[in-house]
């Protein structure tokens, strides 16, 4: 079943309430999804360096590998976000895979931090205090595990590229034949799980210089099956569904926000959503909005 949220900031007022906010609606989606939950948020970054988001067992010392590594790090919880230098990007990762093997690399870009892990969507956000964090946009998931296990490798959202990152409701029927394809094509994936390739899937379009929008609308002849994605870039914050649309979904737009929910009780409590348009967003249509435009 699982439940997608995802806010879009217009109002940089709001910028300092997107955590918080986000938090809330995560915390009305547990019934859709009790299983795991995460998140992405497009916070702040510096020109010419790179946050790497990292993933260990509980425990993990990430002060001591941000020490062995040479670089800053903030540890949240089982993640820990650490920020190199643009250039030193894939010797840091060589350097993480040789002497740090139980750590995953999550998720990476100058603006996005990726946190994800099981247990109820409420109790998630809390351990990485969610409601502390700021930024232009974020999107986020609670997981209904019911064609893979519960592990927080299976939990959304995946990243397959620099500030980009997907969340699915819905299944693919023609995933396994895409996965070999993208494979082919030079992309790693790392779970069993659908939506990661559907991330994939759009990494790859936008390598062969798709913006996100036509990525998206390739999607639709090149993927099958019931889905609604919500993705983010480093400026951007989209919004598909398939054809059929059989998956609930609803959106508002205010001056101050974007605002994605399973349902609209997820959006209920937002502020000034009495004056917002609100819509369900029609099938096979792209919806874009970017911090750039």
């Amino acid at each position: 079943m699982c439940g997608i949220v995802g806010l879009f900031i217009k109002d940089p007022k709001l910028e300092p309430q997107l955590g918080a906010m986000l938090a809330e609606m995560l915390d009305v989606m547990c019934d859709r999804g009790p299983d795991s939950a995460g998140f992405a948020v497009y916070g702040s970054g510096s020109d010419g360096t790179v946050k790497l988001t990292l993933r260990g067992p509980a425990g993990t010392d990430f002060a001591a590998i941000g020490a062995a590594l040479g670089h800053a790090v903030t540890a949240r919880d089982t993640h820990a976000v650490l920020t190199v230098p643009a250039a030193d990007e894939a010797a840091t990762r060589a350097a993480i895979a040789g002497r740090f093997p139980e750590i995953s690399v999550v998720g990476a870009g100058s603006r996005m931090e990726l946190y994800k892990e099981v247990g109820l969507p409420a109790d998630v956000a809390r351990r990485f205090k969610l409601e502390t964090m700021s930024g232009t946009h974020a999107i986020g998931h609670t997981r209904m595990a019911t064609e893979s296990a519960v592990t927080t490798d299976g939990a959304h959202p995946f990243s397959t590229g620099p500030d980009q990152c997907l969340v699915h409701n819905g299944s693919l029927s023609n995933h396994a034949g895409l996965r070999r394809r993208l494979e082919r094509e030079g992309l790693t994936l790392t779970t069993e799980n659908d939506s990661e390739v559907a991330a994939a899937y759009l990494t790859y379009r936008m390598r062969q210089g798709d913006t996100l929008g036509q990525a998206l609308e390739h999607s639709l002849g090149d993927l099958d099956g019931f889905y609604t994605f919500v993705v983010g870039t480093e400026s951007g914050f989209g919004v598909l569904r398939d054809p059929i649309a059989c998956k609930p979904a609803v959106m508002a737009e205010t001056d101050e926000y974007v605002a994605f929910g399973s349902e609209y009780r997820a959006l209920a409590g937002l502020p000034g959503i009495e004056n917002a348009r609100v819509w369900e967003p029609e099938p096979a249509k792209v919806y874009f909005w970017d911090r750039a435009a």
